[in-house]
Order: structure tokens, then C-alpha cells, then sequence
């Protein structure tokens, strides 16, 4: 049993973070402002988008893009039901319909070959989730749009910083596509979400950020993050600003504050030492555990660079004399914080309710979902705090195997 409680998430902070709030306060300017400008402006350069847009989570940045690129009631948005409850939800908050496919079975992500079947005349997007911080299959997804002409809102929730196929996962679908598939497919049809929240790979607490290669794309977004307000509100109170204002649409509450935004500054300054720190446990962990055929490791691509915002692993249960809760009471015993991500939504009475979905409704994500567990995995754990989970698992796998 280890000697200290390992929780599953962990923020790294120091500090730098103590810091940048330290003097965003002493400016006296603490909500939107100067700061979340320079947060969006080292976030696009970093991941290589021409706009950011801070939000105040990845949710209010999946509603935005959907807002920007007109989706309206009785439209359909294809998605995965292998993710968190915001991916479909914002579909749900303009009374249009999330039109769920199966995963693959290697990786989490959604199923190219199933997107193309789920098209039909309503279809106006796509939603791609980038499992863990694994790519989805960009190229044949985008190839899809292209040649459908649909949106494509990438959920990147946990994809930072993540690549496919040697481009960074925010810098837009026109890096890897065939010169025909770019020629179709429409940038005013395309942004990248990211999340911020206090479990991801960096935090501003609660946050979100919405990269797009299309001005008209941002420009909307910013508009209607702050009530709807054109032209840049939050200069009102600046000594260049004007007391004057329009109202051009009915607009929503989701701006980031200067406060948030100094956190991100910081964290994103940490950004690769805190990746590279988590490819480490990611690699140590599935070097002890590919030699347990009880256990599958998580899926790696030699095309993508993996973010490692999660360490997806699957139990073999017919070798193991235990489900998947046992499991994690056992790892609880043993003072290992462990998740599970996710319960997938057709199993939600919400989508049951809606939909009329079953369980076996999608095969793969029901079946998967039954078997996985997230182990702990951010830069702050010790060499110790990772031997211990090895050891943690390896544990129960000897006293339960078949």
C-alpha cells in the first residue's frame, strides 16, 4: 500500500502562476481585458491558427463555433457517443439532433467509415473528438466534409498538445488534405476547441479557447462571447475606448477573464516540459504493463503526437476473476486515484429518453467503456508517485487473475 493518497488530476502550478495573477490584480484590470488578448495571441502562435478566442470553457467554445457557422434547429450533427456530455449537449441547446456513430476499437476516436454512412440531407457538421489527446482521423474525416460540404468542429478538449500527421491539432484541416479535398472544403466551416479546465494539460481554472483560420468565424464568436456587443467591448473602459455600443445580436455571457487568462499565459510558457513529463509516465506505465495479458495499453500512432491528457487503460476481463468496479475499489484500497472516461451518452436517460437508445446500440462503445480505466498522469507525479501506481495494478492483477 503506497505511504500517500495519488489523485487522479493534479494542476501544476507555481510560482509563475502566483505571479501573473499578483500582477494582474495590482493593475486593477481584472476581467476581460489586455491579458486575455495576449493569452489569445500566444495560443495561436503557438498551435499556428490565425484567430483565438477565449471563452470560459470548451462548451461555450463548441456553442460559439456551431452559432458561427449557422446550425439551426432540425439540423444534424454527427458525433461520437464516446465523450463528455458537452459535445452533444451544445448540439441540443439549438433544438438540432446529435447523430451518434460508434468508435473504433483501437483508439476511442469516432469511425470515419460510420461518418460517411450517418450522412444525410440535415446533416450540417461534423463533431470529432480527440480522445485522450489522440488525433482522430482528420485527413478521412475532413475528406468526408469536403466532398459533403459539412462543418467540421473539432473537439479538442483533451488535445493539447497534440499533432496528426506532423501539424498541430488547431491549426485547421488544410495542412494534410489532398489538393481536391482543400479546394472543397470551406474554412468558413471550421474551428478547433480547446479546454482549460483544472484536469487538463493546462488550466486557467475554467476556460476555453476557439481556434479558427476564418476572420468571419472569430469575429462572430467574439461578438456574441460577450452579449453581442461589435467592435472590442471591454476597451469601453480604457483611455482609447468609447462609452458607445450596439447590440447586433442576441448574444451569450462566455468571455474569459484576465485573472484566467493570467494562468494560461503561464501555463502555456510550461506547456512542453508538462507534455514531455506525461509521454514520460505514459511510456514508463505502458512499458510494465504490455507484459500483463490482462491489460491493453492505450493506442499510440507513430503520425500523431499523443497529448497524454489521459491514460486510457483496458482490462481483459475474461483473465481477471473481477469486473472493472472492483478494480477500482481495489485501486482505492491501495490509495490510487483512478477514472473512467466515459460513461458513454446513449446510456444516459436523457439520450435513452430522447432517442430510444439501447446499450447495444453501439457495440463497440458499450464494450469498451465496460472495460476502461484512466490512471493518474500529470506532471507533478514523482518517479515514486508512478512506481506506486505500477505497483498498484500489478497488485490486484496477480491477486486476480484467472
Amino acid at each position: 500500500m503506497t505511504k500517500k493518497f495519488i489523485p487522479f488530476a493534479l494542476p501544476d502550478l507555481d510560482e509563475l502562476e502566483l505571479d501573473g495573477i499578483a500582477r494582474t490584480i495590482q493593475s486593477g484590470w481584472i476581467t476581460s481585458g489586455p491579458i486575455v488578448r495576449q493569452f489569445e495571441e500566444e495560443f495561436a502562435k503557438k498551435v499556428g491558427a490565425r484567430n483565438a478566442v477565449a471563452v470560459n470553457s470548451c462548451t461555450a467554445a463548441m456553442h460559439l463555433a456551431l452559432e458561427a457557422i449557422g446550425l439551426k434547429r432540425g439540423d444534424e450533427v454527427i458525433t461520437t457517443p464516446y465523450t463528455f456530455a458537452a459535445t452533444a449537449e451544445v448540439v441540443r441547446y439549438f433544438d438540432a439532433k446529435p447523430v451518434l456513430v460508434d468508435i473504433n476499437p483501437g483508439d476511442f476516436n469516432i469511425s470515419p467509415d460510420l461518418i460517411e454512412k450517418a450522412v444525410t440531407g440535415q446533416t450540417k457538421a461534423i463533431i470529432p473528438v480527440h480522445i485522450a489527446g489522440l488525433a482522430a482521423a482528420l485527413e478521412e474525416i475532413c475528406d468526408i466534409a469536403a466532398r459533403k460540404r459539412l462543418a467540421v468542429i473539432e473537439d479538442a478538449a483533451h488535445a493539447f498538445p497534440a499533432q496528426y500527421k506532423g501539424f498541430n491539432i488547431g491549426q485547421g484541416p488544410g495542412f494534410f488534405l489532398s489538393p481536391a479535398a482543400r479546394g472543397a472544403l470551406d474554412d468558413r466551416q471550421h474551428a478547433v476547441c480547446f479546454s482549460f479546465y483544472a484536469t487538463k494539460t493546462i488550466t486557467t481554472g475554467e476556460g476555453g479557447m476557439i481556434c479558427t483560420d476564418n476572420d468571419e468565424v472569430a469575429a462572430r464568436c467574439r461578438i456574441m462571447s460577450l452579449h453581442g456587443i461589435s467592435k472590442e467591448a471591454w476597451k469601453r473602459y480604457t483611455e482609447e475606448g468609447s462609452w458607445y455600443y450596439e447590440i447586433i445580436a442576441p448574444g451569450y455571457k462566455y468571455n474569459l477573464t484576465d485573472i484566467a487568462a493570467a494562468l494560461g499565459v503561464a501555463q502555456l510558457s510550461k506547456a512542453q516540459k508538462m507534455w514531455a513529463r506525461r509521454r514520460d509516465i505514459a511510456h514508463r506505465y505502458s512499458g510494465a504493463f504490455k507484459t500483463m495479458s490482462q491489460l491493453q495499453i492505450p493506442s499510440d500512432r507513430q503520425d500523431c503526437q499523443h497529448a497524454w491528457h489521459l491514460y486510457m487503460l483496458r482490462l481483459n476481463l475474461e483473465q481477471l476473476q473481477i469486473d472493472r468496479a472492483r478494480f477500482m475499489e481495489e485501486l482505492k484500497k491501495r490509495r490510487i486515484g483512478a477514472s473512467v472516461h466515459f460513461i458513454p451518452l446513449h446510456l444516459h436517460p436523457y439520450y435513452q429518453q430522447t432517442y430510444g437508445y439501447q446499450p447495444e446500440d453501439f457495440p463497440v462503445a458499450f464494450r469498451e467503456y465496460q472495460r476502461e480505466i484512466s490512471l493518474p498522469i500529470y506532471s507533478k507525479m514523482s518517479d515514486a508517485d508512478v512506481g506506486d501506481v505500477i505497483e498498484a495494478v500489478g497488485d490486484i492483477v496477480k491477486a486476480y487473475r484467472r
